[in-house]
């Protein structure tokens, strides 16, 4: 068994599994040591209690599966969806733009494969971070068109189909980095303004959404509220004062609500971080 402290995980995502009693860890595991980059693999860390998790599972290897990417496979989370499991990572490889792609499986913690040939982001965008939001039936992938390309990051929405495999209409925009007045530059006088892991969820009639920025210095969790994803968001605060971020919500087998995030932000010294929300 491996404690929460031993593990280096950033972007990490819980899936409550209230049938069997236990949780599922995913996140960006495959790190190389001294740095951010990441392999080319998924894996998932099972516990029963947040704290003592068992050795990690690979649930998706790129060396076995025929996936257009080969690196830096980042910030997987996964849904259960008309009764299967749809895993949101993101990947890369040279030449290409960086995108997420979904993986499917029966289990969270069998063999994901690739629901489609290619991301299912705009292929001529460098994309990453994309999560499930369904509104009215309908679903949507939630993602963040990268600052690396824009400048001023971006978080944007796309209609999916009811099976998930392509596209319906065109991307579009909920909000730039830089609306939150927060958000500070990411290099000071570069113009740059980051946008990373949006995670929606509904309270008190409003759609939420917790997402993850650079603010006086620290990586921060941010909040943007609105009244449906194609509606104008309204920014709030900081939820946060310490170092870390790229969070989301999940349920304890007790009912709780609880965020996760990993902190601090620094290279091997990224962990998991779980607190009552």
């Amino acid at each position: 068994m491996l404690k929460r402290e031993e593990i280096r995980i950033r972007d990490p995502f819980i899936y409550t599994d209230t049938e069997n009693c236990c949780y599922y860890m995913y996140g960006t595991t495959a790190l190389e040591a001294g740095s951010g980059n990441a392999k080319n693999t998924f894996s998932v860390y099972r516990s029963l209690d947040l704290e003592n998790f068992e050795e990690p599972k690979i649930v998706v290897d790129g060396s076995k599966v025929k996936l257009w990417a080969d690196k830096d496979f980042w910030a997987p989370e996964v849904h259960k969806y008309k009764g299967k499991y749809y895993l949101f990572g993101s990947c890369r490889t040279e030449g290409k733009c960086r995108g997420t792609h979904i993986f499917v499986c029966d289990t969270p913690d069998g063999e994901f494969l690739p629901l489609t040939e290619y991301p299912i982001t705009p292929i001529d965008w460098y994309c990453l971070d994309g999560t499930l939001w369904v509104e009215n039936d309908i679903p949507y992938i939630v993602f963040c068109h990268e600052w690396t390309q824009v400048k001023n990051g971006e978080i944007c929405a796309l209609q999916l189909s009811e099976d998930l495999t392509h596209s319906v209409g065109e991307p579009f925009l909920l909000f730039h980095a830089s609306d939150n007045p927060e958000v500070s530059e990411f290099g000071r006088g570069t113009g740059r303004y980051v946008t990373d892991g949006p995670f929606l969820y509904k309270e008190n009639g409003k759609l939420n959404m917790i997402w993850s920025s650079f603010c006086s210095g620290k990586y921060q969790v941010l909040l943007a509220q609105s009244n449906s994803i194609k509606d104008k968001w309204e920014h709030k605060e900081c939820q946060f004062d310490f170092d870390g971020g790229h969070a989301m919500l999940f349920e304890r087998l007790d009912g709780v609500r609880m965020i996760s995030l990993h902190r601090p932000n620094k290279i091997n010294m990224e962990r998991a971080f779980f607190n009552e929300y």
